[in-house]
């Protein structure tokens, strides 16, 4: 069960299916070589994680996430990650501080080399190791279901003409803090990158 179920949830963070498009049911069940009666407890699931919605009599299809929502989403990651943040600067090992180090440094170099879509990669695999190395199960739980519904919008945030350039130093201050094993400055860096990003939703609400 969970194979299927992770491939296709994989499949709509990627955007394989489009917002608002119906999941066809026989043709999931023969791309994924499963049952219905699997297919529909991966429905469920995803419903519960708000990437699909299920329509009586009319099946499932990919939630349309509005802007209002993802300011509202990105609010709560905002305590959330600027907690865990905190966390990973109090337990971070020499290794870890190795690892984000270069992080930084390839993050940098996309940019430097107008690498956009590696570095929409890299900036997720920023948040995801901070998240690691704080080691709260909880908090990890509550952002991976946010993020699975915000995806789309931060890959459009990762394509606003100069948006990485601003958002790159933000990044390398909450390497820095954790690094420098700073609590406090690690969960403001967080604050400041998420204020940011919610300034870019607002501005593309407006917009």
């Amino acid at each position: 069960m969970g194979d299927m179920f992770d491939e296709l949830r994989a499949a709509i963070l990627r955007g394989e299916y489009a917002p608002l498009q119906r999941l066809i049911e026989t043709d999931l069940v023969q791309r994924y070589n499963t049952s219905r009666s699997v297919l529909r407890n991966a429905f469920t699931r995803l419903a519960t994680e708000g990437l699909i919605e299920l329509q009586p009599n009319r099946g499932a299809r990919v939630r349309e996430i509005s802007v209002d929502e993802a300011i509202e989403i990105t609010e709560i990651r905002r305590a959330v990650e600027g907690l865990v943040a905190a966390r990973a600067a109090e337990r971070v090992t020499d290794d870890e501080v190795t690892e984000l180090r270069a992080l930084g440094d390839r993050m940098r170099a996309a940019v430097e080399n107008l690498d956009m879509l590696g570095y929409s990669e890299l900036n997720a695999q920023l948040h995801s190791t901070v998240r690691r190395i704080a080691h709260h199960g909880t908090a990890t739980r509550i952002i991976s279901q946010l993020h699975g519904q915000m995806v789309r919008h931060q890959f459009r945030l990762a394509l606003v003409p100069g948006r990485p350039s601003v958002s790159l130093p933000e990044h390398l201050a909450i390497i820095d803090a954790v690094c420098a094993r700073d609590p406090r400055r690690a969960e403001q860096a967080m604050h400041t990158h998420l204020d940011s990003v919610l300034k870019m939703l607002t501005t593309v609400a407006g917009g």
